[in-house]
């Protein structure tokens, strides 16, 4: 149960830092300050819990891991509860919060960082242009993710390119859609807002389900030979080699 845990408060830290700076900071740190507390929350995540869950805190990352064969499908069920429920939690925290001030807090009126598209799209994208959009920078997302994490790849350093590209997804997204690339993250505060984010949400669930498999499919595409999950645990060195290691080096 610790990594369904883990990515729950996972899932958590990034909706409440990333929405929370959105509801309660926005007027005052715009889109680039919104952009970079979702990119710093999931960098953080990723050295506080990825050793325990992975740090997918995403349902998109989770499938596009999935069909890439770098995660195990008999946890996928799990983490995809564990994350949407982080999310709705941390969504209610965030709520009770806004509501604190002496003129209180409609998430219906106000928006509550909720994705929409149309006339709920800060720059009034039409439905077209927010799928496509959401399917790319999840895409992005995702790619970074697989390729960060492969067994090849510099050991220790995942965390900074995936926080970085999500910093660079929300500043190109927030004026789109407010930005997804993330079903669990649209989930929560849409459940709050109700009405017209109710109504939109299926977009923000299937666009980056999408975008996290066409991520797969190109970096299956690359020729870049993958392990099954069982295969690559086995591949990666264990405690007693790494403490051997390390005498070695300090030797």
């Amino acid at each position: 149960m610790s990594r369904y845990f883990a990515e729950f408060v996972g899932t958590f830290v990034l909706v409440f830092g990333g929405c929370g700076a959105a509801v309660l900071a926005g007027d005052k740190i715009g889109f680039a300050g919104v952009a970079f507390a979702f990119g710093l929350s999931l960098l953080a995540m990723v050295y506080t819990i990825g050793h325990i869950s992975g740090c997918h805190i995403n349902p998109a990352v989770t499938l596009g891991l999935l069909i890439a064969k770098k995660f195990e499908s008999r946890y996928a069920v799990g983490y995809w509860v564990a994350q949407i429920l982080g999310a709705i939690v941390a969504a209610a925290c965030l709520l009770i919060i806004a509501k604190g001030t002496p003129n209180g807090y409609d998430p219906g009126a106000l928006g509550f960082a909720a994705n929409g598209f149309g006339a709920h799209s800060p720059g009034h994208y039409g439905l077209g242009a927010a799928f496509f959009a959401e399917v790319i920078l999840t895409f992005f997302l995702v790619l970074t993710v697989i390729g960060a994490t492969d067994l090849k790849a510099p050991v220790g350093f995942a965390g900074i390119p995936i926080g970085l590209v999500l910093v660079l997804i929300h500043l190109v997204g927030i004026p789109v859609t407010n930005t997804s690339v993330n079903p669990a993250r649209s989930i929560g505060p849409a459940l709050f807002v109700g009405g017209w984010a109710l109504g939109q949400l299926w977009l923000f669930i299937v666009a980056p389900l999408v975008g996290a498999v066409l991520a797969a499919v190109v970096y299956r595409g690359f020729g870049v030979p993958i392990l099954a999950p069982r295969e690559a645990e086995r591949a990666l060195p264990t405690e007693q080699e790494e403490r051997l290691r390390s005498r070695a080096a300090g030797s």
